[in-house]
């Protein structure tokens, strides 16, 4: 009976054993199963943030190689005269601009020869042999990329006087939405013609506006700073704006004011009417301070200037060996100020309204260019009152102009050209023959349009 009983507790105790020990090992298992898959959602969240990770590196590195490619062309857009990155080997010419000239005047009543009420700076030129339609006859032009957000432009006309720096300016090259500025000594962009240098003219000299209100070669180079602005439009738009030194001698004079006294303004637009033609034009003005002995024989004018400006060119096309080309600009001066006596010191008030005009048309048939200009000043406006009193300066200024030239290369032009000269207001005509060569050697950089 005892074995019995201790049979009966034996087989209880195992049975009651063996379920406490199944219920354990159940939540043993329940409870690895969870820490799994927590470990396995926090290895995925990881290995996302990873992804990620590389996604964002890989683009950071993409940009980069982007950006250092950019860099590079434009580092390497113009290369050097004998190749090679622009940096180490910048782009550089040399131009000679020589002429024989004649005229029925001598060189004594050239060199007197103004146009009163307008200049009383005579002309350059002198018979026989000269150097420069300007007086220079020889310049150095050189042009290179600083990076790949400046280029910088020099040019040094030499004469027989010695060495100019008449333009030594930076252009930037990476600013956004179409916007450039220009610093340093530049020719201002004013005009048409101001802004070429003297090779680049249709013609051996500057019209005559020209001369009679901003001098032989125009405002020339000027110390100062260009803003300029070309919107994303159908057409071609540019705005601009100039703050200048005023030191142009014709129009303002160094000593007008200490600091910038000269300004500009002007828009320039361009389209093509038809397949072979374009239509260029924009008006400008230039406006500043002045104070030059320039004008009056006897007196020095301390006042303000306006200059009026509007260009318009049309240019026809066909083909590389033909075509025509037909210009025009209108100036239109109104000065308000003093005339100070040199020798009396007495004051008198000077008003002028003057303006003046040229036309002139070229035509290109193989290397052989056929050219004619006319100017003229005082076409509507003539008043030039000094105290109240309208002065009589003499016969209206003219001048009519022709010229043949032959290009045998893109290197050399031999031109041939005749003015009849009536600038001078006194019925005397000045009958010019030139004979002019320009030669250019070098990696000279493209001109305007």
């Amino acid at each position: 009976m005892k074995l019995v009983l201790c049979f009966l507790c034996l087989a209880l105790f195992c049975s009651f054993g063996s379920g406490a020990l199944a219920q354990d090992s159940a939540e043993r298992l329940n409870s690895l199963e969870d820490t799994l898959k927590n470990q396995s959602k926090t290895i995925e969240e990881q290995q996302k943030a990873i992804e990620s990770l590389k996604n964002d590196v890989e683009k950071q590195k993409s940009q980069e190689l982007q950006r250092s490619q950019e860099e590079s062309q434009l580092l390497s857009k113009a290369s050097g005269f004998f190749g090679g990155n622009a940096l180490t080997n910048p782009n550089i010419s040399v131009l000679l601009d020589t002429f024989a000239y004649g005229s029925n005047l001598n060189n004594a009543e050239l060199e007197n020869r103004g146009i009163p009420g307008f200049t009383t700076l005579g002309k350059d030129a002198r018979n026989g042999f000269n150097m420069g339609a300007a007086e220079d006859g020889a310049e150095l032009f050189i042009f290179a990329p600083v990076d790949p957000y400046f280029n910088v432009y020099v040019n040094l006309p030499f004469s027989d006087e010695g060495v100019v720096l008449e333009e030594i300016f930076a252009i930037t090259t990476a600013l956004p939405e179409g916007f450039q500025a220009k610093l340093g000594k530049f020719k201002s962009n004013f005009s048409r013609l101001d802004a070429q240098h003297p090779h680049a003219w249709d013609f051996y000299d500057i019209a005559l506006p020209y001369r009679a209100f901003v001098g032989n070669e125009g405002v020339g180079g000027e110390k100062g700073v260009q803003f300029s602005w070309l919107p994303s439009l159908p057409f071609y738009t540019q705005f601009g704006a100039e703050v200048l030194q005023g030191e142009n001698d014709q129009l303002f004079g160094a000593g007008a004011r200490s600091g910038p006294h000269a300004f500009s303004l002007f828009v320039k637009n361009s389209f093509e009417p038809t397949e072979n033609t374009t239509l260029y034009f924009g008006p400008s003005v230039l406006f500043g301070k002045t104070r030059n002995s320039n004008i009056l024989t006897d007196a020095e004018v301390d006042g303000r200037s306006a200059l009026y400006g509007m260009e318009a060119v049309w240019k026809w096309k066909p083909s590389s060996r033909e075509g025509v080309t037909l210009q025009s600009e209108y100036l239109f001066l109104t000065q308000r100020g003093d005339a100070t006596d040199l020798t009396t010191a007495t004051v008198d008030s000077l008003r002028r309204h003057q303006d003046g005009f040229y036309l002139q048309g070229i035509y290109q048939l193989g290397r052989w260019r056929f050219g004619a200009r006319y100017d003229m000043l005082e076409l509507f406006a003539d008043s030039f009152k000094r105290a109240d009193v309208q002065q009589y300066l003499g016969q209206t200024p003219w001048r009519a102009t022709g010229s043949i030239e032959c290009n045998p290369s893109d290197f050399s032009r031999i031109r041939l050209q005749y003015n009849h000269d009536r600038s001078g207001r006194d019925g005397r005509s000045n009958n010019e023959a030139i004979l002019q060569f320009i030669l250019g050697i070098g990696a000279h950089a493209a001109h305007t349009f």
